[in-house]
């Protein structure tokens, strides 16, 4: 698994502790995002690099995690790309659903709405959640990509 991170400049602080929290875990991650806080930058950038990043990588299971400050603008703009899974998660229940359930490979987050400790729980409990692969799961993901 390899994890593609964005931000824009009110998930920067965040992604900079996420960064610190996969690099504890031994989870491989590309940061794709600025590498000091811009706060003139705009969110569809970097989710555009995140998708991209994971629609042409070759590893096996990449992934996303994109921040700002509501989460809704990461996950409105991932979810323009076929094949692009995204959710937005507020606590570990949307989450744990968004991978079981859904077969999530895009996890956005509220950097204004969670303190750290809440958002780490949340990716972590993304990033540990294996897909079902039940056949009502794998028929509506299916049903979406025919969209």
């Amino acid at each position: 698994m390899i994890i593609y991170l964005g931000s824009d400049h009110n998930g920067f602080n965040l992604k900079k502790d996420l960064k610190d929290f996969l690099t504890k875990n031994s989870i491989k991650f590309v940061d794709d995002g600025d590498d000091k806080l811009d706060p003139a930058d705009d969110f569809p950038v970097f989710a555009g690099r995140v998708v991209n990043a994971i629609l042409s990588s070759k590893e096996d299971d990449p992934r996303g995690i994109l921040i700002c400050g509501s989460g809704q603008g990461m996950c409105m703009a991932a979810n323009r790309y076929k094949g692009i899974r995204a959710c937005l998660a507020w606590d570990i229940e949307s989450a744990r659903a968004a991978r079981n359930d859904d077969d999530s490979n895009v996890l956005c987050i509220p950097a204004r709405v969670l303190k750290e400790e809440s958002a780490l729980s949340i990716i972590h409990i993304w990033l540990t959640t294996p897909f079902a692969k039940s056949p009502r799961f794998i028929r509506r993901i299916d049903e979406m990509d025919n969209i």
